[in-house]
């Protein structure tokens, strides 16, 4: 009778442990498979957002895969490395692009991506996250407004550097009604952007390797 009971109790154990390990055999496997579309979607989605700052067919080379890496920047408002996509035509540089984080928006953080052309000029900008008031400060979404779009073509000389200010301030960009928190904190960035692009010029478009050796 004890030898029974015990066998059921060690085929029970057995049977548990079975079933433990194909669970967690199953749960593993559809990490796995999640977690490889999870990769695929952002990367999609990170190629379109900046494909709409950079045009497609103004460079020829794997953008998510020209990248350099670069050191925590004030400038940029990271608390970590910051991602450079570097765009080539062949051997000729065309643009980068990057995030820039302004700690200053009415309703928190605003995240922007910022493209700058190798002559310096901005080839677009904008914004991938936000918590500004909606029907105010969301203007700073291309979705909502075409606002963003007047970063174009727009370098250090034009405007000049004290003209980089929304127009209540004595700058050239708008303003909204009744929100000017929110446009000054992205001119500030893209400010930043810039000014770090300028300082930096020479080693941007470096690959990681060159860059590290700096």
């Amino acid at each position: 009778m004890k030898a029974g009971i015990l066998r059921n109790m060690i085929m029970s154990a057995l049977l548990l442990a079975l079933f433990a390990g194909l669970g967690t055999a199953l749960v593993m496997s559809t990490f796995e498979a999640t977690k490889e579309k999870i990769e695929a979607s952002e990367k999609a989605n990170l190629l379109k957002n900046l494909n709409n700052i950079i045009p497609a067919d103004s460079y020829n080379n794997n953008l998510l895969d020209n990248k350099l890496i670069v050191p925590v920047s004030t400038q940029l408002g990271k608390k970590g490395p910051t991602t450079i996509y570097q765009a080539w035509n062949d051997k000729t540089p065309v643009a980068v692009a990057f995030s820039v984080i302004s700690h200053d928006g009415y309703s928190g953080d605003i995240k922007l991506l910022v493209a700058i052309k190798a002559s310096g000029d901005i080839s677009g900008v904008r914004v991938i996250s936000h918590k500004e008031t909606p029907g105010l400060g969301d203007k700073i979404d291309k979705t909502k407004d075409d606002w963003i779009l007047t970063f174009n073509d727009k370098n250090l000389l034009i405007p000049s550097r004290q003209k980089w200010k929304v127009k209540k301030d004595g700058g050239v960009f708008d303003q909204f009604t009744g929100a000017t928190i929110t446009p000054r904190a992205v001119v500030s960035a893209v400010y930043k952007a810039l000014d770090y692009y300028n300082y930096n010029e020479k080693k941007i478009f470096l690959n990681q390797a060159e860059y590290d050796k700096l």
